[in-house]
């Protein structure tokens, strides 16, 4: 088949993509958000293919991937005049937590007979309110990087794009009392300053944005994955360390309650206990070890790639028929 979609989240389309269809991304001259076409820090298979505007008019397509409600509009100028749900086999995919009157968010999908909802998480389905729209949940799946834990460096990794601008959904004011217990790498887009905005001396907070190529060896040297989010859809990040082997250190909020079994790490919606999970880590490798190979496993059982292609193919099939 070929499948339209938009190169909206870069870690949930290099996954996306592994399957057996050809994927097309749209790109325009200045690679703008909505064109931003082929992955450059990614690696994707030769079947993701760019195609413009104007050559979208005329390519085939058998279902369209929608990522954002505008999204809706610009499919329809693009290819002609199909409408995706009308003309064309669509479906929704919602990477988001709800946003705003929570829990009574309305989703812009709401009520609609023409598409189907995808989850990438059962929180997101159960706080969205999608009302008679059909929806289902697709759990995330990893390109598995390998099992390439160290954990040589007595820090902790935590990986956020916008960690100013983000603030508490992120848990960014709970960083500095979690630096004292272990000093912080961050890594991400726009991190630059974060240290002098929290008031930390600059070997407690220290920031990175790496392609994703170092950034999963840049991981998996630190002792512990710590994700102090309160308030966001699941990190592809928190599932990707834990592929890695690392301990996840992380509040439990949001979907990570499901996503972190016992004996994977340290669960809590208490800092202070965060913080005495992060020091533990640092005073003991072998445990911080053994802990980071039981979330490794984890990971492989629930968030497999296998596992996620094969979900999205069975609803492919149901969509399009």
């Amino acid at each position: 088949m070929n499948i339209l979609l938009w190169h909206v989240h870069g870690s949930w389309t290099t996954a996306f993509v592994q399957g057996p269809h050809t994927y097309v991304v749209p790109v325009t001259p200045g690679r703008d958000p909505d064109g931003l076409g082929r992955a450059r820090t990614f690696t994707w298979p030769a079947s993701v293919r760019e195609a413009t505007p104007g050559e979208l008019r005329d390519t085939p397509v058998d279902l369209v991937v929608l990522q954002r409600p505008h999204e809706l509009g610009l499919a329809e100028r693009w290819l002609g005049g199909r409408r995706p749900g009308r003309d064309l086999p669509a479906v929704y995919l919602e990477h988001n937590a709800p946003d705003g009157d929570v829990p009574g968010t309305r989703h812009p999908c709401a009520d609609r007979d023409d598409l189907t909802i995808v989850h990438v998480t059962h929180f997101n389905r159960l706080f969205w309110d999608c009302g008679t729209t059909r929806t289902e949940v697709i759990e995330h799946g990893v390109v598995d990087p390998g099992h390439r834990y160290t954990g040589r460096l007595a820090r902790a990794a935590v990986v956020v794009n916008d960690p100013l601008r983000r603030g508490r959904h992120t848990g960014t004011d709970l960083l500095p009392a979690l630096a004292e217990a272990a000093p912080l790498d961050v890594f991400g887009m726009r991190t630059d300053g974060l240290a002098g905005h929290l008031g930390l001396p600059p070997d407690r907070c220290r920031t990175a944005d790496l392609p994703q190529s170092e950034l999963h060896a840049a991981m998996a040297d630190r002792r512990l994955y710590l994700h102090p989010v309160r308030w966001t859809s699941l990190g592809l990040s928190l599932l990707e360390a834990m592929h890695l082997g690392m301990p996840v250190v992380a509040l439990a909020t949001t979907e990570a309650v499901e996503a972190v079994p016992p004996g994977a790490g340290t669960l809590s919606t208490r800092p202070d206990v965060l913080a005495e999970a992060a020091r533990r880590y640092l005073a003991d490798p072998r445990i911080a070890a053994e802990d980071g190979a039981r979330a490794r496993q984890a990971a492989l059982e629930r968030y497999g790639l296998k596992r996620f292609l094969a979900d999205w193919e069975r609803l492919i099939t149901e969509v399009c028929a």
